[in-house]
């Protein structure tokens, strides 16, 4: 992100923050889709992201780390949303079967893994895309999401495995 385009946008400039936007709005919409099935979620949470980026941008120390200071901020916000909702408390007992359909033929691997996440209940989804993409370990998705180490490790291993059904067994 350009320095002279974040030095605007702490000045309140909304020509800055339109462009922000708009340079930001489609990978932060992918991140939050990660977490969130319900396209209004999606947006609620999108509005909100946008909201503190703007507001909380004077904070930024660093213009350099600016897009993972946002990205982090929509994971944030995504995740009080699903605690708002309750959605991270679930019983691993539940079926959350997928579609039977799903197989590893019919499947671009790449493209369709993020369409894979919504056959996960919400609190895997989350605990999964925390670990095995955002990088984060157990002891801190515990600490971000009120759970025990405990519960994040066999959250992810009960995504794992409902993961592998769909794809047919393979490794993930």
């Amino acid at each position: 992100m350009e320095r002279e385009l974040l030095l605007e946008c702490q000045r309140n400039n909304r020509n800055a923050q339109r462009k922000i936007y708009e340079k930001m709005a489609g990978r932060l919409y992918s991140v939050c889709r990660r977490y969130l099935k319900n396209d209004e979620d999606i947006e609620e949470v999108l509005a909100d992201t946008f909201y503190k980026i703007f507001t909380k941008i004077s904070q930024l120390q660093n213009p350099d780390i600016f897009e993972a200071w946002a990205r982090k901020i929509a994971v944030n916000e995504c995740l009080q949303k699903l605690r708002s909702s309750k959605a991270l408390h679930i019983s691993l007992d539940e079926d959350f079967s997928g579609s039977s359909d799903a197989s590893a033929e019919n499947i671009s691997f790449e493209k369709d893994m993020l369409s894979l996440l919504n056959f996960l209940p919400e609190g895997c989804r989350a605990i999964f895309n925390l670990f095995a993409i955002e990088g984060y370990p157990h002891k801190e998705i515990a600490s971000m999401l009120s759970i025990s180490e405990g519960t994040s490790k066999s959250q992810l291993n009960f995504a794992r495995k409902k993961l592998q059904e769909l794809l047919g067994n393979q490794n993930i």
